[in-house]
This record gives structure tokens, sequence and C-alpha cells, in this order.
């Protein structure tokens, strides 16, 4: 981010902030107060127009994972909802908000569910991108390769929280306009609706994106790859296509991007999370002064191992046997991606993705929101299930072979989908919540949960695969209904 940028970002992200407090939960009732977000100034200049962007991506990744939920903490809650997670000392540990994702025992009327809850700030940026939309497509001052690049990356980021909106809380309402009389009395859309209009966002942004990376003017070229492209969209799709089993599809959005050598290609393991690796399709800049990722910040663990404090720079959690049984023998992912630490007699295996973990430290390190490795394994499942298994082995193994394994000892359907499932399981673990919608979307989460809920203590049932809706929002809506169990 440029110095020449910050005062702008700094008016913008103050202006995300006050949609946020006032709207938080109640996004879909009440109106937005009048502020930056949406003054027709804004989105006639170049400059100003781009930094409600820029001002999304730095609102993603500013909360500190271990105290608030923006969608960067998905890594840890997800994590710690499925199996990948233990929250040290379990139900003693005074962080209360990862103990409800815990032990899959989210209150919807709980106080801290404001702060507590996907749905509150994915909605949240939601609105402020209905906004953006609205007044990008009525500007006339902008200029107009600058106006359609904003549009596209407006349509990429609604899909995308669209995307964990549905994939977290099932059926969900849809919310297109900043008309607030509308929104109010939204009912839940269907799956199958939801991911119709995910597909349309990105294909549409597809079209208006540039292929390249763009500076926060998004105009000007840069090495960064923090500003979603064209090929960010179509990581998107080829997920969001995989996930709505449409197989044919997310083979050939997938082939797109492994075929792309030119910008993209998997790296070695211990240079995948760094800033602008080649295997990155899309990263989120660390905004907090002084620190690399937060993922790195709450999963690294110091020497005094984990902690049951609720503190800015608490490490509560550390990874379970769940995940690490799950490593092949000679697998390199266990000793370039996580680490241990040896506190009070016992030793605790932390995510060691990302290493940068200590204050003042340089730079070095970006969040991985999209990358290619997860692309070889989506067309691998979508091969698989085409019957095409030649191919869905070949690119398993991509990932197989950079972990130091031998080729997948699988021949027909089944065993070939399983064994991409246990390679997603090792590959993918600890980023963006990818273990807990494996699960559900599998049809393992019942099977899998049953046997994991008595290690934290707690029980399970099937109701639960679903967040709960925050209650103020279903009393204010009565076309809103709760998901089952709560």
């Amino acid at each position: 981010m440029s110095k020449r940028m910050f005062p702008f970002i700094l008016y913008i992200v103050m202006g995300i902030s006050i949609v946020a407090f006032f709207g938080c939960n109640k996004l879909l009732e009440v109106e937005a107060p009048k502020n930056s977000m949406t003054s027709e100034n804004i989105y006639s200049n170049d400059a100003t127009a781009a930094a409600v962007l820029t001002g999304l991506y730095t609102n993603m990744c500013n909360a500190n994972l271990s105290r608030a939920l923006q969608i960067n903490a998905i890594s840890a809650v997800a994590g710690l909802s499925a199996d990948e997670l233990i929250l040290f000392g379990g139900s003693a540990n005074a962080n209360q908000t990862f103990l409800l994702y815990y032990q899959n025992r989210v209150n919807p009327g709980a106080s801290t569910l404001s702060s507590a809850s996907f749905w509150s700030s994915l909605y949240a940026d939601i609105y402020i991108l209905n906004i953006a939309l609205e007044k990008l497509e009525q500007s006339k001052g902008l200029n107009p390769t600058v106006r359609q690049h904003l549009i596209g990356e407006a349509k990429f980021l609604r899909a995308f929280n669209y995307f964990y909106l549905v994939n977290l809380y099932g059926d969900i309402p849809l919310a297109v306009s900043s008309d607030y009389r509308k929104n109010a009395v939204l009912p839940r859309n269907a799956h199958a609706d939801v991911y119709a209009q995910i597909i349309s966002d990105l294909k549409d942004a597809q079209q208006t994106l540039s292929d390249n990376y763009l500076s926060d003017d998004a105009y000007s070229g840069t090495e960064e790859r923090v500003r979603p492209n064209k090929w960010a969209a179509t990581a998107l799709l080829s997920r969001t296509y995989l996930y709505a089993k449409q197989w044919r599809d997310a083979a050939e959005q997938a082939s797109l991007l492994i075929q792309n050598k030119a910008q993209y290609d998997t790296v070695a393991l211990d240079k995948v999370f760094l800033m602008n690796s080649k295997e990155a399709i899309w990263q989120l800049q660390p905004v907090n002064a002084g620190w690399n990722t937060e993922e790195g910040r709450l999963f690294v663990l110091q020497d005094r191992g984990p902690t049951s404090n609720v503190s800015i720079d608490g490490n509560p959690v550390y990874l379970s046997d769940f995940i690490l049984n799950s490593f092949e023998s000679g697998d390199k992912r266990t000793t370039e991606w996580v680490n241990n630490v040896v506190a009070n007699g016992t030793t605790y295996y932390y995510p060691y993705k990302y290493r940068n973990a200590r204050l003042n430290n340089s730079i070095s390190e970006y969040s991985m929101v999209l990358r290619l490795g997860e692309q070889y394994l989506i067309r691998a499942e979508a091969n698989a299930m085409l019957n095409r298994l030649a191919e869905a082995r070949n690119d398993i193994d991509v990932i197989r072979t950079r972990a130091g394994l031998p080729a997948v000892d699988a021949n027909d359907q089944s065993s070939i989908v399983n064994a991409i499932l246990r390679e997603r399981k090792v590959e993918l673990f600890t980023e963006w919540g990818h273990r807990w919608l494996d699960l559900k979307r599998s049809g393992t989460v019942n099977e899998t949960m049953l046997q994991v809920a008595p290690t934290k203590g707690t029980t399970w049932s099937n109701k639960w695969q679903w967040y709960p809706i925050p209650l103020y929002d279903i009393i204010q809506n009565d076309n809103l209904v709760q998901n089952d169990g709560y």
C-alpha cells in the first residue's frame, strides 16, 4: 500500500467501520448512516473509488484472530469447529468465542454473537459492496478502465462473501441491492440460487477484471498479488462449480489457471506462503503495524506453549491428533508446515505455514486466500467425478510429489475421490475453513464429528454443521427462519 494512498484508505476504513458498527447483525434491517460509503464524491474520483475496495481488503485482515471474527478468522474458527485444532484447556479456556465454536454450541442469542458471527461481518461488507456497485455503475467521472476493474472487484468480493455465508449458514438471504426496506424482509434462498448468484458475479468479474495485478490505484501494474484479478475470479469460480457439483465447469476453470504457467506455478513447500509467491492467486497484505500475518501471530506457539487467557497476543490453539495422524510417513509437510514446542513437559504441534510471527520483523509473508495447489485438487476431484481417473491421479500426484510422497495408490473412482479428500485434509489444513467445508459437502461431517466431539468434552448433533443466525435478525425479520437445532 503506497504512502500517498494512506489518507484515503484511513478515511474509507473509518467509513466501513461506521457501517459495521451501526449495521452489525442489523445489516439487513436498518438504514445505513449517511457517511463516506454513500457519498457521490467518493465515486467520482479514481483514487477514492479504488480506496473503497482497498478499505474492504484492509478490514478483512485487520482483526486479531483471537478476539474478533472478520472473515480472516475462518481458518481458526472452522478449524476448531472441525477436527483440525484443539482449544487449550477446553472449557476452562477464557476465550469464550472460540469455545462456542470448538464445542459446536454457538448460542444465537448470546450477547457476543454480534461480534462473534461471520454473518454480521460478511453482510456488512456485502452492504458496502452493493452500494459501491450501484455508485460505480452510475459514475461518469471515473477512468473507464478503472471503473470496469472496480466493478469486477466488487462482484468478486460479493461472490466471495456469499460463498462463505452459504457454506457456513446454509440457505441465506440474497441481498443484491442497498435498499434496506427490501433487505429487511428477505427470506432465505436455497443453496442453488445462491450458487447461481455467485457464479453470475464471478463470470462478470472475469470479463471486467484485469489479467494482471494492479496497484492501489486500480490502474498501474504491480508485483503485489493483493488486488483480485481475472485469475482470482477464475479460482473462486472453479471452487464454486466444484461445490455445486458442476464437474466439467470446475475442471475447465481450474485448467485455465493451471495452464497459465507464466503467472502461476507450484513452488517449494517453504516458499508457498511468502508474499507474492508464484503459487499465490490472491493474498491479503498485513495491515497491523509491526506484524506479518494474523495467522502466524495466532498459530505459531511461543516457548510458553498455548495460552488459556484472552489476550491480543494469545495462542489458544494447537493441532489435533486427527490432523497429525493423517500425514503419511515421509510427508515433507510434517516438517515444513508443522512445528512443535515443549512446554511444561508436553509437546504441542502447531501450524507452521506462516513462520514470521515476531513483532517488528520485516514483512515477508502475506495471508494466502487462493493458491494454485487447491486448483490441482479441484481439477483432480472434478475429473474423478467425470470418471477421468488417469487425469485425476496425475493432478493428485503433482501435490504428492512436492510433499515427497509416491504416486497415489488408488485405481477406482471411489478410492480416488477418497484419496483426494485425504490429500485436501493434509494440504489445505488451517487454510480458510477448507476442512470444515469439505466434511459437510462430502457428507462425512456426522461420522467424523461423532468421533471428534468426545475429545472436545461435548456431544454432536448433525444439525450443528450450520452456524446459527443471530437471534436479533430472526426477531426483526418474520421471513427469516433459524437453522434447525438452535
